[in-house]
């Protein structure tokens, strides 16, 4: 007996890239696979080689943006396999800009994808999933959510895939729905089209080093792990902490804008976060950071 015997998994985004490996991991692992990408021979090649090696596999080309066609994605698997018991959503777009070049078209049509394509289909598995008894949802975001250059809208789309992690894993631990998010970095597609990401990615860290920590997460030897957003580049794997409120907590019956002034000044000044996925500290507390502690 393998580890996903039984299971079927719906992956969408999957028909290259992180997804295919995905895919092709969990099938291998013994689970049924619905492979589900808008590009259709993509999907239709990504399931093939499922087949071809052994394993059950249908193709979607259905667009995850769409709340009926999403619907109709966790319908395929269940038409096909009986059940629904994973859900990846992996599809996504990514590109860059300056934030102010960024053009409204493109910003719109990455958020339908990457946040509403996460929504939609995760709503309709879960709704499919309780019905069953429980499962597994495993999102696909970033540690471009905590902040990055030239990704502003990929990065917030990331971003409300985190608080979706964790809002639903609140709702769904009493139906037995597990939630988590995985956060890779692999070097795909997408990062070969971005010079920055290549220098921080390289060819070696491939999909299948960040593989089975999907199927881990799928496969019931994970019950009990939920809400939690996991980061893995190929050699490293660590969980990445929830934001959370700060000390000092300071409190007034009414503040106005000089008592905030003072506060910056002589409180928070010190305790400023460092902001983005490279850790940059706030202007004015660089300047008043001696060298040695800087």
């Amino acid at each position: 007996m393998t580890y996903l015997d039984g299971k079927a998994v719906v992956v969408t985004g999957a028909g290259r890239g992180l997804g295919e490996a995905f895919a092709t991991h969990l099938a291998e692992a013994g689970a049924g696979i619905l492979v589900n990408d808008v590009d259709a021979a993509a999907a239709r090649r990504t399931a093939a080689a499922i087949r071809a090696a052994g394993h059950p596999a249908v193709a979607s080309a259905h667009s995850v943006s769409d709340p009926e066609q999403a619907q109709a994605i966790v319908d395929l698997c269940v038409d096909t396999y009986g059940q629904i018991d994973g859900l990846v959503n992996n599809a996504g777009l990514n590109y860059e800009a300056l934030s102010w070049e960024d053009d409204p078209g493109r910003a719109r049509e990455l958020i339908e994808v990457n946040v509403l394509g996460t929504l939609y289909t995760g709503l309709a598995a879960m709704r499919a999933m309780k019905n069953r008894g429980g499962g597994s949802i495993v999102n696909i975001s970033s540690g471009a959510s905590l902040g990055q250059r030239t990704l502003a809208t990929y990065s917030a789309s990331k971003g409300a895939v985190a608080s979706l992690t964790y809002s639903w894993a609140l709702d769904l631990e009493a139906v037995g729905i597990r939630v988590n998010a995985v956060c890779p970095l692999a070097h795909t597609r997408m990062v070969r089209s971005s010079e920055r990401a290549l220098r921080k990615c390289p060819p070696d860290r491939t999909p299948d080093r960040i593989a089975p920590l999907v199927v881990f997460l799928i496969g019931d030897r994970s019950v009990g792990i939920t809400g939690q957003m996991i980061r893995c580049t190929g050699p490293q794997l660590h969980i990445i902490g929830q934001p959370y409120l700060k000390s000092p907590i300071l409190e007034r019956d009414n503040w106005d804008s000089e008592t905030i002034e003072r506060a910056f000044a002589e409180v928070f000044q010190a305790h400023l976060e460092p902001y983005g996925l490279e850790k940059r500290m706030p202007p004015r507390l660089r300047d008043w950071l001696t060298p040695a502690t800087a």
